[in-house]
């Protein structure tokens, strides 16, 4: 497939070519954060900072979504699902840890029985993906396989000096490209090349680049679950599920009803596996103890996730939970702690 370019100057110009089709979500500066956003011509777009603070998995799995509405009319009971994503969107500017974060989604929500909600919006959302102009200290995404300098999405991006080179990667890729081929010219594919050399030679200089999982694997069950690490380890922890919200393939969420006065909306938001009253039911909670809770999350990233997975973990090492947590409680600070426990008997 052909590599393109188009002048960074002239990204406006595109954004808006792509926006008069369908639906663009991209990063932008609100109040100093950055986070994706539907676009339009006032919006700050900000494809400088390197990673967003939440993760752009709400755009596939929105932090709260309507199920479906219950309305009582002539003493009976009407409900009314809430309609599929039936409009096609972009999300441009996703990094490579993101992407890897969407395919760990798509582990769980397109597997039998399929998330139709989720499903909808997979099927008419494309991805363009712009690879890591400089990755940051808390990264460390190459330990699970991501590859920053060159993102696996429908197109791919890379800065290069004044230009923005685009390459399609798949059907929908080409199609995007087609609807704004009169826009680009001639990319370089030695410049790219090189782009990818000097993000990469950042990547090995990073400071968890030489995370080692030896041990975390799908088979460590008992090993890690009987461990008497945790009992130091999780004491820091607030639980304020920062990294849980923060997180690009946590895919918890509780189900709940709210009464409109006019009906009742039931809607699906985010939960946390950190709080203490996740999934409690009628006879309480089987994780009665912060320990456990903070044991079942990182237990899910480095074991039962790869279990039932093909051996993929559910850390992408996108590093947010790094700079998030207010206890410095992390996956890093947990895998590191278990090493030294190994190298101490």
């Amino acid at each position: 497939m052909d590599m393109f370019k188009i002048a960074k100057a002239d990204l406006s110009k595109l954004l808006a070519a792509i926006a008069a089709e369908q639906d663009l979500f991209v990063p932008a500066k609100v109040a100093g954060q950055t986070n994706f956003t539907l676009w339009n011509e006032e919006t700050a777009v900000d494809l400088d900072t390197l990673k967003t603070v939440k993760s752009p998995k709400d755009v596939f799995f929105p932090q709260s979504e309507n199920l479906y509405t219950v309305k009582k009319e002539d003493k009976k009971y009407k409900i009314t699902p809430e309609e599929l994503c039936s409009r096609d969107f972009v999300v441009f500017g996703m990094k490579a840890c993101d992407i890897q974060g969407v395919k760990v989604l798509d582990r769980v929500f397109l597997a039998d029985p399929v998330d139709t909600f989720y499903a909808a919006r997979r099927a008419h959302g494309t991805i363009v993906a712009l690879a890591c102009g400089e990755p940051e200290e808390s990264c460390f995404c190459s330990v699970f396989g991501v590859d920053p300098a060159n993102p696996d999405a429908d197109v791919a991006l890379w800065v290069v000096g004044d230009d923005v080179c685009w390459k399609a990667l798949t059907e929908k890729g080409e199609a995007l490209t087609a609807k704004v081929e009169a826009l680009l010219s001639a990319g370089d594919e030695a410049a790219v090349e090189a782009k990818k050399a000097e993000i990469n030679a950042i990547v090995e200089k990073l400071p968890y680049a030489d995370l080692d999982l030896e041990g975390w694997h799908g088979d460590a069950t008992k090993e890690k679950f009987d461990s008497p690490v945790w009992d130091d380890l999780y004491k820091p922890c607030l639980a304020c599920g920062t990294c849980t919200f923060v997180c690009p393939t946590c895919q918890c969420y509780d189900i709940k009803d709210y009464d409109t006065g006019h009906g009742i909306q039931r809607y699906r938001c985010w939960d946390s596996c950190m709080y203490s009253d996740f999934t409690m039911m009628a006879h309480g909670n089987n994780r009665t103890s912060q320990l456990q809770r903070f044991r079942q999350r990182f237990m899910h990233k480095l074991v039962y996730f790869p279990a039932n997975n093909d051996g993929m973990y559910s850390c992408v090492g996108c590093g947010r939970c790094v700079d998030k947590c207010p206890a410095s409680l992390n996956i890093v600070k947990v895998i590191k702690a278990f090493k030294k426990e190994e190298a101490a008997k």
